[in-house]
């Protein structure tokens, strides 16, 4: 049978993290339920404790450590992921197993329907999450519906195979890409999303936090997709270069004579750096293509060395 781990992270949510401990304990009442505390100073580890869960403390600040320090250290066949806020249904943890279980999908998303928009949504963090979303499908050609969702359920072989560097609330975000970017299968499952109750406060920063996202998309796609990044790049400069070089090149057209001569120098300076740009893009994204290989032969590696059923 397999073996499931509720993570649940967790700062200053005395109002919620009992409930949420409590509503997962009554749906997966075999299940480990492990509440990731990092540094609260409300009472809420004593909450979690009191609710039946195990409380790991992780001192490192930032929703992206204490993600990673989950993945590190809880030990199990099927993960289940939620934010400590009781702003997510229990009772659908069941149709996020499912696909796992019946080896379909690797990663389930619960991507969020909000009940109340007006309720359950800060100002501007819908335009917000609707933005994010866009960007990531079109520079990631994906059909995603809810990339910063905090709910979702995961395979064992995803929790070993996919790294997390970032360390606030762009883990999300960089969650979904990795997992795709290492060839698990990821499904979205819409679920409801309801407002926080009273009492409970956001820690996420509309703008802060906002563009600590959309910074993790363009690195994801530096190290995820090189050759597009560079190109782009490239592409920019050397549109430039045309720009910049026209007058010069005006010049010699009709009077076979160079006058503007700092922008003829501007212009191939930019030419040469399209060039270098293209070149970078080219090479690291065969080094990428390589590390791609070594993962898929390890996931066979580590395929080949399990049990038989």
């Amino acid at each position: 049978m397999a073996t499931v781990a509720v993570l649940i992270p967790c700062f200053n949510e005395v109002v919620t993290i009992g409930k949420v401990v409590t509503d997962f304990r009554r749906e997966l009442p075999d299940a480990l339920v492990f509440v990731f505390d990092n540094n609260s100073t409300d009472g809420s580890a004593a909450a979690a404790a009191a609710a039946g869960a195990t409380v790991v403390h992780e001192s490192r600040q930032g929703k992206g450590f204490v993600i990673a320090a989950m993945l590190e250290k809880v030990e199990a066949d099927v993960y289940i992921m939620v934010d400590g806020d009781a702003t997510y249904p229990a009772g659908r943890v069941h149709d996020l197993i499912r696909p796992l279980i019946a080896g379909r999908a690797d990663h389930v998303v619960g991507a969020r329907r909000a009940v109340n928009p007006e309720r359950a949504y800060r100002p501007l963090h819908s335009f917000g999450n609707r933005l994010v979303t866009f960007l990531v499908n079109r520079v990631f050609r994906t059909n995603l519906q809810d990339v910063l969702s905090g709910y979702r359920a995961f395979t064992r072989d995803v929790a070993r195979g996919v790294p997390i560097l970032s360390r606030g609330f762009d883990v999300e975000t960089e969650f979904t890409l990795q997992s795709l970017e290492k060839g698990f299968r990821v499904e979205e499952l819409p679920v409801d999303y309801v407002a926080r109750p009273k009492g409970s406060q956001s820690k996420l920063s509309t703008f802060g936090d906002g563009f600590r996202v959309l910074r993790r998309i363009v690195v994801i796609l530096k190290d995820l997709r090189p050759f597009s990044f560079f190109a782009t790049l490239a592409g920019a400069c050397s549109l430039l270069s045309v720009v910049v070089g026209w007058p010069p090149i005006h010049d010699y057209l009709l009077y076979k004579y160079v006058y503007h001569v700092p922008l003829a120098v501007l212009a191939g300076f930019l030419g040469l750096i399209a060039i270098v740009l293209l070149g970078v893009g080219t090479i690291l994204s065969t080094i990428n293509f390589r590390f791609r290989e070594i993962h898929a032969l390890g996931r066979r590696d580590h395929a080949r060395s399990r049990p038989a059923p």
